[in-house]
């Protein structure tokens, strides 16, 4: 319902009422400029583009604690992006007006973070920021994002570490021996670190030589769902991976969690943690899954193979990480073109055409 009056001071006054029945009135100078906006607001609540001109004045504060409330997030990830709120972004931005933010604003707040920060986490910051600009449209609090046309810094490409077979080994050697087998199975199977203490006797099949990957623990010690759909998988279990985790299970385990700690209970990521930096100093275990990796492409596994074993979400992320690690493929193509073209041009030379 929406209506343009003469008021006593020559001024026009149109009013409305949002899709919640909420009313709303300008004045103006001019009926013309009155049914404009009338027409434009009216037409935005009828295509569901209305954005409450009331709504953009919550604070991005305000906005946050909504926000994060309403979210269903791995413990990981919401911790994270706490953080980003609470260290970088509410910081600068926090008291202003959510419709108040330009462009231009999240574009310093980049800026000022590319002094502290590597490019990577200023990244991962900013994805913080945009997710909750693009709810605050989708909520109608705001018409449209500032979070567009951002230029961001550049990442370096980062090094692989990958430790070779001897310094694996080492290492396994130099572990608590209820722990020893944790190396075969995260450079032999391609396990995250979280997968490797959710591993459970049961997900593992000496029949099929298969193991499934169901869970992973956290670094609160609590067994949760895995990162992705596509991190639930089946990978292949190699016969010396098959032979360390059987002597792991006749010692130490039959069933429950593989890796457990001294009392039996499953894994302190911080007591693990202590054990593996005295026997493996600055390796990481996660430098064991790129061992797993690179043995894959050496052996000639095509992308989505590598992809599906380690889990990842698509060929892309793989590519993204390792695909500096496929062999050059020159000799191949040169091959391949000799083998085509030549063969036609020795019939053509022959037949004389």
């Amino acid at each position: 319902m929406s209506s343009i009056r003469r008021r006593d001071n020559g001024q026009w006054r149109a009013r409305y009422r949002d899709d919640t029945g909420r009313e709303h009135a300008r004045h103006f100078a001019r009926k013309v400029d009155a049914q404009r906006w009338l027409d434009e607001t009216t037409a935005s609540v009828v295509t569901g583009t209305y954005v409450d001109p009331k709504a953009g004045k919550t604070t991005v504060r305000e906005y946050a604690v909504q926000w994060q409330a309403a979210q269903v997030w791995r413990t990981k990830t919401a911790k994270r992006v706490e953080t980003d709120l609470r260290v970088h972004i509410l910081p600068a931005l926090g008291d202003r007006a959510v419709s108040s933010v330009r462009p231009s604003d999240v574009q310093g707040l980049v800026k000022g973070l590319c002094t502290t920060l590597a490019a990577s986490s200023v990244k991962v910051t900013y994805s913080t920021l945009r997710s909750m600009f693009k709810a605050a449209v989708d909520d109608r609090v705001i018409a449209s994002s500032p979070c567009v046309r951002v230029k961001l810094p550049s990442s370096t490409t980062k090094t692989l570490t990958i430790p070779a077979v001897g310094t694996v080994l080492a290492i396994g050697e130099q572990l608590p021996a209820r722990w020893r087998a944790v190396v075969y199975v995260a450079a032999g199977l391609g396990l995250r670190p979280g997968e490797v203490f959710g591993l459970e006797v049961a997900d593992v099949d000496f029949l099929r030589r298969t193991v499934r990957v169901e869970r992973q623990l956290d670094d609160r010690g609590q067994l949760v769902p895995l990162k992705t759909e596509a991190s639930y998988r089946t990978v292949p279990l190699p016969d010396v991976v098959a032979v360390e985790l059987s002597r792991h299970l006749e010692h130490h385990r039959r069933e429950g969690p593989v890796f457990v700690g001294h009392d039996g209970q499953p894994v302190k990521r911080n007591t693990f943690s202590k054990a593996w930096r005295r026997a493996a100093g600055d390796l990481r275990l996660h430098d064991l899954r790129h061992v797993y990796a690179s043995a894959l492409i050496q052996a000639g596994e095509s992308v989505k193979t590598v992809q599906r074993r380690l889990g990842h979400s698509s060929a892309a992320m793989t590519l993204d990480v390792y695909s500096h690690l496929w062999p050059d493929s020159d000799e191949r193509s040169r091959a391949a073109i000799d083998s085509y073209l030549g063969a036609t041009a020795d019939t053509v030379r022959t037949l004389g055409i």
